[in-house]
């Protein structure tokens, strides 16, 4: 029987440091010792190189910003000197104008150079010089050196204002000399700059201002304070001839060894005016530490540097911990926030169907602690009694991963009984090898969004109960697309549910609607992106329309809206009004029959009128017929008086023929029809009507109408009936007051205005009857309501609305001589450009509705 074979351990694969331990035992002594002394030095080095070159980059950066800074104040120090310049150079000229406009004499100059002088140092004389050179007068200050005196009447030497003197005459504008220097015998060195400012007479050259100043005052006093603090300042030719200043001291020798030494930051530029002969120059003091105090400096400093990078090694290396395990923390405080936070409840569950996790939200749903869930195996606890069966099934559909993506609707119970609806989302719980653990599961509580759910659904049965039950097709479809979104009851039965019935009804009543196109087919909404906050704000349009298929009149209302999903739509709601413009109808021929009507009352009340007025002709007829047979009979005419007497028979024949046309034109039943009237045609035949029933009342007629009137669009026969009976009223009036046949007089004027904006003809009929008393004003135009005993009440009320018709107005009011009533007027207008309405018809309608008349 043979032995056993002893047990071993699968092999491991070695780690980093057991590698680093074979090559190190591999290495000989030597190479160990040079390897541990070379690797610090070498650490050293590397580290020397990078503060060096740090160094290196600072200097550098520094060297700059002297400079930049040298840059900076010497440009403010020649900025200061040229204001300074040119101050003096304006008071100068300031002089010189005075000079040359002959206002000040030699002492007011002598006193404007003393007070010039003495209140800038830096300006050692001011002299007059004519044209001769030859100095009229000058002052030089107190301070200034006896070679810088000149007297009166000296003459300017040519080399003495270095040319300045003749540039001056030439260009008659002030000019600066070059830096003149003047060596005398005694050593005395004084540089001195010129400014000549031309003095001008009646456009002769007169002379020069010539004010001479100190260089070394301008440095003194021109240079700012803060920057001769600084800097070494001097002001130098364009020689580099130091003028005025002091140059820096010398720098050390000693300095010039070491390899970051450099020359101290300088900078010069000329000085404006003056321009190149002039510039100022800034040399920046440094001091040196030396070679042992820069040797100790940085002995020093490596020493601190690698003590320092030695402990920030350390530090680093802590730090790293530190940060690590404060990272680990918050991301398991996180973590455990996160899921006490959470509204969903989470559920974990081994392979056996153990719960292994449950978080707060979890136990919060069902009134169970963590305790009393972690650990427990089917049933759970939370699972109703009368559907542990179902609860179970369910399980196996988790635990064998056959739950659908959407999750699936349960009841869970309270620790307290009570039952709740729950959503529950299932998924594989996977541990960080990749391999399953479990089944994780999130559980929402569903009672409430349920219970809005089942509300909204039995609002919208309600409310589509609603729209099914009304007597109006309602129907909603997309902008630019033929697919229906909504349709009720009475559209389908209209329409079978067809888009094309919606078309048809946007179409027929005008509203503006957008054709198919190829996104709309591609199910593309065309009009997205569009602003649609205007269009869903706007007021419905509404038409009327007749549908032949239905054989009804619709009256349709459109407006736009916002469907659910975002599009643009247009609903469109169509009311069967059939009945009513039936209705409409008859009130239209009623209507007509009443304005006939009216037309035949008034020609009844005129017969007696019309009667005599027609007597006239006929007897005039009946004369000259029995004079011609009287004459002929006894043969006493002759063939040219039989023709006069023709000729007056057949004028009194026309005569009567056109008063009874008038009549039978005026009476006669028409259908309403407007066309463009000329309105002296229009008031002459109402007119000629009229004057029969005034003449009867022996009332006179005159009129007024205004010089080129527009045509007005109307119903001739409709507006002379407004006419006749309002002249008819006048004289009526006028009768019942018994006025004196002088008194007796009715005015008619046409004339355009401008009333409410738009261009009309009024019509105003103006009498000398009593007026209209208090109490009949307010009922002016009632139907039924006359103060004739054999009236009917319903002539102004008619005329009102036959003025209205056309959308005119009607006014009515008395005529005043002072607090006395003398009279009535009758105001109407017609507009000359009506409204365009969609059924003519439909306007006249108006009057029968408003007279009363049924």
């Amino acid at each position: 029987m043979s032995t056993p074979a002893p047990f071993t351990p699968p092999p491991t694969s070695p780690t980093p440091l057991t590698l680093w331990r074979r090559w190190w035992g591999k290495q000989s002594p030597s190479r160990q010792d040079r390897f541990i002394t070379l690797g610090p030095l070498l650490a050293v080095v590397l580290f020397l190189a990078a503060v060096i070159a740090a160094f290196g980059y600072l200097r550098i950066e520094e060297i700059d910003r002297e400079q930049q800074a040298v840059k900076r104040d010497v440009e403010y120090a020649q900025q200061r000197l040229r204001l300074r310049l040119l101050e003096r150079q304006e008071q100068l000229m300031r002089i010189g104008r005075d000079v040359s406009n002959k206002e000040v004499n030699s002492e007011g100059f002598i006193l404007q150079a003393e007070a010039l002088v003495n209140q800038y140092p830096e300006l050692m004389a001011v002299s007059w010089v004519d044209s001769r050179r030859r100095i009229r007068v000058t002052y030089v200050s107190p301070s200034a050196h006896a070679s810088q005196i000149r007297a009166k009447g000296d003459l300017l030497k040519v080399g003495e204002t270095d040319g300045t003197y003749d540039l001056a005459r030439e260009l008659r504008q002030p000019v600066y000399s070059r830096p003149l220097v003047t060596k005398e015998a005694s050593g005395y060195n004084a540089p001195t700059l010129q400014l000549q400012v031309p003095l001008d007479d009646q456009g002769k050259f007169a002379g020069v201002i010539m004010g001479e100043f100190s260089i070394d005052g301008l440095l003194r006093f021109g240079v700012p304070t803060e920057v001769t603090a600084k800097y070494a300042v001097t002001l130098i030719d364009d020689k580099n001839q130091v003028l005025a200043g002091n140059l820096p001291p010398p720098r050390n020798r000693a300095a010039h060894l070491l390899p970051w030494s450099s020359n101290a930051a300088e900078y010069e530029i000329p000085v404006s005016p003056v321009g190149n002969g002039l510039l100022i120059r800034a040399e920046g003091y440094r001091a040196s530490l030396g070679v042992v105090g820069s040797g100790f400096f940085w002995l020093v400093s490596a020493l601190s540097a690698l003590t320092v990078w030695m402990l920030l090694g350390t530090w680093r290396h802590t730090r790293r911990r530190v940060q690590a395990q404060q990272a680990l923390i918050s991301e398991t405080n996180f973590r455990r926030a996160m899921e006490n936070s959470m509204l969903t409840g989470m559920r974990a569950l081994d392979l056996l169907g153990r719960i292994t996790y449950v978080n707060p939200a979890f136990c919060q749903m069902t009134g169970l602690t963590e305790a009393e869930l972690v650990g427990c195996t089917p049933p759970f606890p939370h699972w109703p009694e009368s559907e542990f069966e179902t609860m179970k099934a369910r399980l196996d559909d988790e635990l064998h991963g056959r739950t659908p993506p959407g999750g699936f609707e349960i009841r869970v119970k309270r620790k307290n009984g009570q039952l709740f609806d729950a959503r529950m989302y299932v998924s594989p719980l996977i541990d960080p090898r990749g391999r399953q653990t479990g089944w994780m599961t999130s559980m929402t509580d569903i009672t409430e969004p349920k219970r809005i759910r089942e509300e909204l659904s039995a609002s919208y049965e309600r409310f589509t109960t609603v729209l099914e039950g009304l007597d109006a097709a309602v129907s909603v479809a997309p902008l630019g697309s033929v697919e229906l979104l909504f349709a009720n009851r009475l559209y389908r039965s209209w329409f079978a549910g067809d888009a094309d019935g919606h078309m048809n009804l946007i179409a027929q009543a005008g509203v503006p609607s957008t054709a198919p196109t190829d996104d709309a087919l591609d199910a593309v909404d065309g009009l997205a992106g569009l602003p649609t906050d205007g269009l869903t704000a706007a007021q419905s349009e509404n038409a009327e329309i007749f549908v032949p298929e239905l054989g009804k009149w619709l009256e349709v209302r459109s407006r736009y809206l916002t469907w659910v999903d975002g599009r643009l739509a247009q609903m469109v709601i169509a009311t069967d009004i059939t009945p009513r413009r039936h209705a409409e109808e008859q009130a239209a021929q009623q209507n007509e029959r009443a304005q006939t009507a009216s037309r035949l009352i008034t020609m009844g009340e005129m017969a007696s009128s019309v009667a005599h007025e027609l007597n006239q002709p006929l007897t005039a007829i009946n004369n000259y017929c029995n004079g011609m047979v009287s004459r002929i009979k006894s043969q006493q005419i002759s063939n040219e008086d039989l023709l006069v007497a023709l000729e007056k028979t057949a004028r009194q024949a026309h005569r009567a023929g056109q008063i009874i046309q008038r009549i039978r034109a005026f009476v006669k039943r028409s259908e309403p029809n407007r066309t463009p009237a000329d309105v002296a045609t229009l008031v002459s035949n109402a007119m000629e009507l009229a004057d029969i029933e005034l003449k009867r009342h022996h009332v006179r007629l005159s009129h007024y109408i205004a010089a080129r009137l527009p045509q007005i669009m109307v119903d001739p026969i409709l507006i002379e009936q407004v006419l006749i009976n309002l002249m008819k009223n006048a004289a009526e009036s006028i009768a019942h007051a018994h006025l004196p046949t002088a008194r007796r007089s009715v005015e008619l004027r046409v004339v355009p205005k401008q009333m409410e904006g738009q261009n009309v003809v009024e019509f105003s009929v103006l009498d000398t009857g009593h007026g209209l008393s208090p109490e009949v004003m307010p009922r002016l135009y009632e139907a039924f309501y006359s103060t004739k005993a054999e009236g009917m009440g319903i002539g102004l009320k008619l005329c009102r609305s036959i003025v209205e018709s056309h959308q005119g107005r009607m006014d009515a009011g008395n005529l005043y001589n002072g607090d006395e009533v003398v009279g009535c007027r009758f105001t109407f207008w017609i507009p000359v450009t009506p409204l365009i309405s969609s059924a003519p018809a439909a306007t006249d309608n108006v009057a029968i509705k408003d007279a009363g008349v049924h």
